[in-house]
């Protein structure tokens, strides 16, 4: 996984620039250096040294909040340190003590660029000789740069770790808003196959029998053909819907389809009359159930007789069909079908019935 850019690393020089204010201790020290030649080096060193920190933090800054590092910073992190350290060399004979204050910079700078493998030993190595040298070198006076060798390297450490889970909490976010785009593309797509083959199959059957009757009963012919020119214009308005997210379904109104296609299937059927007893929660599952059996009938079942029966807590649908299913090779619309099953808790059962021939599809919401 990739991490993302993160703004922390592109504007970090910026906190590090604040705190080039220590290094004006050392430039006191300098001006007050009686020997010319080493005051005019060391103030050198002093102005190149915070002009190649504030390059280096700059050049990390960018190359950490790339998507893809180049091959060989770690070299360039490393050749910092080392032109860092070669300018400190050159503030001492003019500065004294007051040139260990480079050191803090040259930690930090190891601690939020180098890989830890090399970064802790630096900081080990440069903390260590704040604190020896002011006590083996004469007129040297410790004024706590070990300690602040230590701090400061901690306290880039700290801000290291804590922009790279930033970064792992931006490409998680990012996973995260991937996923559900990929879950709502794919309930868009299994409720446009639902919607699709119910609605294109009653058309599929209408069409058939209308072109039956065109020579024997020209008046039923075209209500068929009526009919036709309706469900065209429900399925238009429900694939447009659905593939908006607002759409919707209806128990009583799958019921009415259901009557209408196994009618015009020449399917007898026994339907409930009316679902105000079904509970809200279980109307929208128990409408999907409606449909997708009412749809394998059609398609599937050569079925003569079709009932469907409704309990608060239980849908079933039942045909005396000889022919296959699409229940036996859990086709994509009954896929559909289990997953909302398992999103209530509820029981599909699918399959040959034990008592007479047909099929049966059940769900059963506990209650």
């Amino acid at each position: 996984m990739t991490m993302a850019p993160y703004s922390g690393w592109r504007h970090g020089w910026v906190f590090a620039a604040i705190w080039l204010f220590y290094l004006l201790d050392t430039i006191g020290q300098l001006l007050k250096q009686p020997n010319l030649p080493w005051r005019v080096t060391g103030l050198v060193a002093v102005v190149l040294f915070a002009g190649t920190y504030l390059f280096m933090v700059r050049l990390a800054s960018m190359i950490r909040s790339a998507p893809n590092p180049p091959a060989g910073y770690t070299l360039r992190a490393g050749l910092g340190v080392a032109v860092m350290l070669a300018l400190f060399g050159l503030q001492i004979p003019g500065a004294g003590a007051h040139a260990l204050t480079c050191l803090v910079y040259i930690a930090a700078f190891g601690m939020i660029s180098l890989p830890f493998a090399a970064a802790v030993p630096l900081a080990v190595l440069l903390g260590a000789t704040a604190e020896i040298l002011p006590a083996v070198v004469p007129g040297w006076a410790d004024n706590g740069y070990g300690l602040a060798v230590l701090l400061g390297s901690l306290a880039t450490w700290g801000f290291r770790l804590a922009t790279l889970r930033q970064g792992r909490l931006v490409d998680a976010q990012q996973e995260i808003a991937d996923l559900a785009v990929q879950n709502e593309r794919a309930r868009i797509a299994a409720d446009l196959h639902d919607i699709l083959g119910h609605s294109l199959t009653v058309v599929t059957v209408k069409a058939e029998l209308a072109q039956r009757l065109l020579d024997v009963d020209l008046d039923r012919a075209r209500r068929e053909l009526a009919d036709l020119e309706s469900l065209a214009r429900d399925a238009l308005a429900d694939v447009r819907s659905t593939a908006m997210g607002v759409r919707g379904i209806s128990l009583p109104g799958e019921i009415a389809a259901a009557r209408e296609a196994l009618a015009a299937a020449n399917v007898e059927a026994v339907l409930p009359g009316a679902a105000d007893e079904i509970p809200s929660r279980n109307r929208e599952l128990f409408a999907w159930t409606i449909r997708e059996a009412v749809t394998n009938i059609v398609r599937h079942s050569r079925a003569s007789h079709a009932a469907v029966h409704l309990s608060p807590t239980v849908v079933e649908i039942l045909d005396d069909g000889t022919g296959g299913t699409t229940a036996s090779a859990d086709g994509q619309g009954l896929a559909g079908l289990r997953r909302r099953a398992d999103a209530l808790g509820a029981q599909l059962t699918v399959g040959r019935r034990s008592d007479q021939p047909g099929f049966r599809v059940r769900v059963e919401v506990p209650s």
